[in-house]
This record gives C-alpha cells, sequence and structure tokens, in this order.
C-alpha cells in the first residue's frame, strides 16, 4: 500500500478487526484529498482499475495490482474511495445522495458510518487512529452503539448487520440502540433479499447467513425477536412465538427450542447447511396436520427463496428439514447403509449433526446422545461399503451388453442390484450381479 504514494486510511471493519485481534477478509481503504478522477490516475500506473460503485452510484475505483504477490494476497481487487458523505433522502437503500469533493475529511466520512465500533480509520503512514465516536472504547465494552439515530432508517440493512456484530463479536446494544432497532424493524422489509440471505455475490452469504455463522447466533435471534425484527424478516416465525409444547421433553416454547437447536449447531462447528436447516426446521410446528417436517420444509424452501439462496443450497437445506426427524431406533450397520443409500454420503452425515444439535435443544436421556453418536460412527465405519451406483461391480455397459435395451428398464435394474448389495455387501461380485441382473430380463 505504501508504494502507491497514496495518504490512504484502512477504514471499517479491517480497523476493527485489527484492535480485537482478529484477521480481517476485507480491508477497505479512504484517500482524502483526491477526487474520483485523480484517485483513479493515482490508481492506473500500478495496475488495472474499475469503478467501485455502490447502489449504482460510483463511489470509487477497484484496483487489480500488476505486482503477483500483492495480487495473491487480494484476487478480489482492493478498494479505495475519496472521503464522502451521503445524505438520506427516503427510506431505500438507493434513497440518498452522495456528496464528494477533495475537501471532505476523514471525520466527515466516518459519520456516515452504522455503528461506532465501524467507524474508526487507521492512516497507514503514521499508525494514527481516528476514532471520532469512540467506537475503540464501546469495542474494549462490548457495546452496540448507532453512530446517529437515524442509522437503520437511512439503511434497514444495517438492522441485521448490527444482530450479525451481536453473534460474531458478543456486542450488546445500548439502550438508545435497542429503542432505535425496535422502532425501526418493519423497515427491514425494504432490503433486497440478497444482502440478507442470497448474498450479492449469489454464494449465500448475506447478513443472516454471517449472523448465523457467528459464535453466539441464538443471541441474537433472540434480540432480533425481541425487537421485532425477526418476524418483520422472517413472518413464518410468528406463529412459532411462544409456541408451547406441553412435554417434559420439549420443554421449551417452539421459538427458544429453535434458538438452542441453532446454537448448538453453532457449538459443534456445523456448516451453513445445517445452520439454516436448524433455523426452519419446526417452522410447520404449529399448524402441522400429520408430518411437521414435511410442512417445515415447504415454509422453508418458501423462505429460502424468497430470500434468493442459491438453487443448490436451498434445495439441499430442504431435503435436510425434510428429513430431519428421522427415529434412532435399531441404529446397527445395516440402518447405517441404508441410511447412506437414501441420503448420500453428505447429507448423512449433516443429518446426523443437525439430529444432535436438535437433541440439545431438548431435555432427553443419554442413550438417545449415545445413539446420534453410534450412528455417526456408524456411518464413518459403513461409508467403505458399497451404497452408491457407482459402487456396483457392474454397470448400465454390462446390462446392455447382456441384451437390455437402452431404457429406464437399466437404471431400474441398478437400483435393485444397488438394493440388494445394500443389504448384504457380500453380494457385489460381477459374477453375482450379471446373475441377477440377467434373471431380470427373463
Amino acid at each position: 500500500m505504501r508504494g502507491l504514494g497514496l495518504d490512504a486510511y484502512l477504514v471499517g471493519g479491517a480497523v476493527r478487526d485489527e484492535q480485537l485481534g482478529l484477521e480481517s477478509k476485507d480491508a477497505d481503504f479512504l484517500v482524502p484529498g483526491v477526487d474520483y478522477d485523480g484517485l483513479r490516475a493515482a490508481l492506473e500506473q500500478h495496475g488495472r482499475v474499475e469503478d467501485f460503485e455502490v447502489a449504482g452510484r460510483r463511489v470509487g475505483a477497484r484496483l487489480y495490482p500488476k505486482d503477483r504477490r500483492v495480487r495473491a494476497l487480494a484476487p478480489a481487487g482492493i478498494e479505495f474511495a475519496p472521503p464522502r458523505a451521503e445524505r438520506s433522502t427516503g427510506p431505500g437503500r438507493h434513497d440518498f445522495e452522495i456528496v464528494s469533493d477533495p475537501g471532505i475529511s476523514i471525520v466527515d466520512d466516518m459519520q456516515r458510518r452504522d455503528f461506532t465500533v465501524n467507524a474508526m480509520a487507521k492512516r497507514l503512514a503514521t499508525g494514527e487512529v481516528v476514532d471520532p465516536f469512540h467506537g475503540a472504547e464501546d469495542l474494549k465494552n462490548g457495546v452496540l452503539r448507532t453512530v446517529r439515530p437515524r442509522s437503520f432508517a437511512e439503511d434497514p440493512l444495517r438492522l441485521v448487520r448490527g444482530l450479525r456484530l451481536v453473534s460474531q463479536l458478543g456486542l450488546e446494544p445500548d439502550e438508545d440502540t435497542l429503542s432505535q432497532m425496535r422502532e425501526a424493524a418493519p423497515s427491514v422489509q425494504l432490503v433486497s433479499a440478497e444482502r440478507v440471505g442470497g448474498g450479492l455475490h449469489s454464494d449465500g452469504m448475506g447478513e443472516l447467513s454471517k449472523l448465523l455463522l457467528g459464535s453466539e447466533p441464538a443471541r441474537a435471534l433472540r434480540l432480533a425477536r425481541d425487537t421485532g425484527v425477526l418476524t418483520a424478516l422472517l413472518p413464518e416465525f410468528e406463529p412459532t412465538l411462544g409456541f408451547e409444547q406441553n412435554s417434559t421433553r420439549q420443554h421449551l416454547p417452539l421459538d427458544e427450542h429453535i434458538f438452542a437447536v441453532v446454537q448448538a449447531a453453532a457449538d459443534a462447528n456445523a456448516p451453513l447447511t445445517v445452520r439454516l436447516g436448524a433455523l426452519l426446521h419446526d417452522l410447520g410446528k404449529p399448524q402441522a396436520n400429520g408430518s411437521h417436517a414435511e410442512r417445515s420444509a415447504g415454509l422453508g424452501a418458501a423462505v429460502l427463496r424468497r430470500l434468493r439462496y442459491p438453487t443448490r443450497l436451498r434445495t439441499y437445506v430442504t431435503r435436510l428439514v425434510q428429513a430431519h426427524s428421522f427415529p434412532l431406533e435399531n441404529i446397527d450397520e445395516l440402518f447405517a447403509r441404508r441410511f447412506l443409500r437414501k441420503h448420500g454420503d453428505e447429507l448423512a452425515f449433516d443429518l446426523v449433526t443437525h439430529k444432535e444439535a436438535d437433541l440439545r435443544g431438548k431435555q432427553v436421556a443419554q442413550e438417545e446422545l449415545d445413539a446420534v453418536a453410534r450412528l455417526r460412527a456408524l456411518l464413518e465405519q459403513e461409508r467403505a461399503q458399497p451404497h452408491r451406483l457407482t459402487d456396483l461391480a457392474v454397470d448400465g455397459a454390462d446390462l446392455i451388453a447382456l441384451g437390455y435395451d437402452e431404457s429406464p428398464a437399466v437404471g431400474e435394474t441398478l437400483e435393485a442390484l444397488l438394493d440388494a448389495v445394500v443389504e448384504d455387501p457380500a453380494l457385489n461380485t460381477r459374477d453375482e450381479l450379471i446373475g441377477r441382473a440377467r434373471a431380470r430380463l427373463t
């Protein structure tokens, strides 16, 4: 950075994370005293430069450095911007005007930030930290505080981002921020779905996903419930609030059970798919007429579709929710092979992880948790046994050579052979399977 010859400041979350001793994936820079054209001209000497836009408005430039070593550290480019001020003109993300000129100071730029802990800048040349709103003190004290009273009104996504910081960093909103969250909660419906769920890059990494991937998601979800943000964002949660399950086993109201399951998944370091499944797995219970898993899967699929999660992730999480209520009886090697056959390796193990988290949100006997551990161990053991079509000792070409037409009968026969092999892995020999296939042909 110093080699660019710019008086640059590291800003925002990167400064916050540095103060916490955390590694930051994102690094944004402010360059005072220049306009867009001057900034672009200075950067073009060092690599390819693209305009950097926010909500369709040019706010800076993205540099893709010539230097291979630097490019390897920042393959997505390095973002630079002159300081700017933003003036809200309405409730939506696009309802603002940008004011930028070389005379705007670093402090002026900090005033448009969301929270005090994100309103710090570090001058690279000297290491000086500009902290006009005492963000470092709030960070030390674990306080989440908005820079201005209208912070949420200016960009309602900040409601979910604030909750994400509660989950990731354990911050606690001060009373004024809590009051602002309650007042602004309905406006979260104005936020584009990608920013909440599917991510601007269609990677599934919107603010809700980042919240779930934090270390204290249950804390953040309770705060979301208590401020009204949860049901404004996910109205499907409304029937779960305070819903009593009236059993010794299900000792918590349904919303608290869901939060406990999400937290248990986080404590197990489960992947995003399992944590999303935990969030959605019991949405259908209050109105269930029959299998609550089926209804929950339908509601969950609608949530994920509305929040524009990628199709593959949405389909996978829906399958997980649909299958999550499997029984834990007669757990043995055959059960494990059938489980792998039905769900595939990845989903089978994720279902077990979810099952354990689900049980930890209930009052259950240790024997049930032991059964989950046994199933996981048996899945590890039996995954070496044939349970996929590609594991069979024969394939479609072998069946066609026997006289099968190129028709659905080939697939049906292979599926039947796999069912037999799952029941008894010793049957998976070429001679045995050819004989069985020949018998089906006659």
